[in-house]
C-alpha cells in the first residue's frame, strides 16, 4: 500500500506499507542510503527478504525520489525516519524496529538515542561514525560534490537527489556521540571489510562507544550499504530482529 507521510517539520514523504506474514505484529522500517531510494532494485530485494518475517515500511528521504524537500545528508532526515516509525505504530504494529543503510543507519542510531523506547530494536548497516568524513577516496569525492553548487547540480543530474545548499551545522550530533545513548534498545551494527566509503574501523569505533548493548557483525567481502548487502545477510538480520524484539 503506497502512502504519504508527513514529518514533524512539514515534509511529505513517498512511502509504502508492505504487510508481512499472518500473525506477526512486528514491523521493520527501512531507511535507505544517501542518493538511494525505496524503489532501488537492491533495496526492494532486501525489503522482500525482510517481509518473509515481518511487515515492512519503506520510504524515500526528503530530497529523494517523489518526497518533498531537500536532502541535508543526515541532519534533518531523522525526522523522516521518525515519521515512518510513527506511521507503523499507527497501523497497529505492537513491535517496531528499524534497519538503516549508511545515511539511513546514522538516522537509526540518532533516533534510537533521542527517543528511548520508540524502537524495539535497531540495525545500522554501513553506518558512518563522524560527519564530514574524508578518510577514503569515495568520501572525499562525496564531500567535494556536496559542498559546492556545481557539485550539487551534478549530483542532482546523476542521481536525482536534491541537496540543500545550507552549510553543514557542526553542532549536529554524530552517530559516534549518539550511540552510547541507544541502550537499552538492542543495536546491531553490520559493516563490511570491503566498504569503500567507511572502513571497518568505523564500526569498531561505534561498537566500543555503544558498549555491551550493541552487537557487531563484521562481514567478510561485504561492500557498502544496500548494494553490498546480500539477501542471505538480510535473512540473518530478520532472524536477529525476531529474537531481539520482545
Amino acid at each position: 500500500m503506497r502512502t504519504t507521510l508527513l514529518t514533524r517539520d512539514g515534509e511529505r514523504l513517498d512511502a509504502a506499507h508492505l504487510p508481512g506474514p499472518a500473525g506477526s505484529d512486528l514491523c521493520v522500517v527501512m531507511a535507505h542510503s544517501f542518493t538511494g531510494s525505496r524503489h532501488g532494485k537492491a533495496f526492494r530485494g532486501l525489503a522482500a527478504e525482510l517481509r518473509r518475517a515481518a511487515s515492512v515500511v519503506t520510504f524515500d528521504f526528503r530530497g529523494h525520489g517523489r518526497s518533498s524537500g531537500l536532502s541535508t545528508g543526515g541532519a534533518a532526515e531523522v525526522h523522516d525516519l521518525a515519521a515512518a516509525v510513527e506511521f507503523a505504530r499507527a497501523r497497529g504494529h505492537a513491535r517496531v524496529a528499524a534497519v538503516g543503510f549508511s545515511m539511513g543507519a546514522a538516522c537509526v542510531v540518532r533516533l534510537a538515542a533521542a527517543e528511548p523506547g520508540l524502537l524495539e530494536a535497531a540495525v545500522a548497516v554501513s553506518a558512518p561514525a563522524r560527519w564530514q568524513y574524508r578518510g577514503t577516496t569515495r568520501m572525499r569525492l562525496v564531500q567535494g560534490l556536496t559542498s559546492t553548487g556545481p557539485g550539487r547540480a551534478a549530483l542532482r543530474l546523476a542521481t536525482g537527489t536534491r541537496l540543500s545548499p545550507v552549510p553543514w551545522d557542526p553542532a549536529t550530533e554524530s552517530p559516534l556521540d549518539a550511540v552510547p545513548k541507544v541502550a537499552p534498545t538492542p543495536l546491531l551494527l553490520i559493516h563490511g571489510d570491503r566498504d569503500p566509503y567507511y572502513p571497518l574501523a568505523t564500526a569498531h569505533a561505534l561498537k566500543a562507544a555503544a558498549g555491551d548493548s550493541a552487537r557487531l557483525w563484521a562481514e567478510a567481502s561485504m561492500g557498502h550499504a544496500e548494494a553490498g548487502t546480500s539477501t542471505a545477510l538480510m535473512r540473518r538480520t530478520a532472524a536477529w530482529l525476531t529474537e531481539a524484539c520482545p
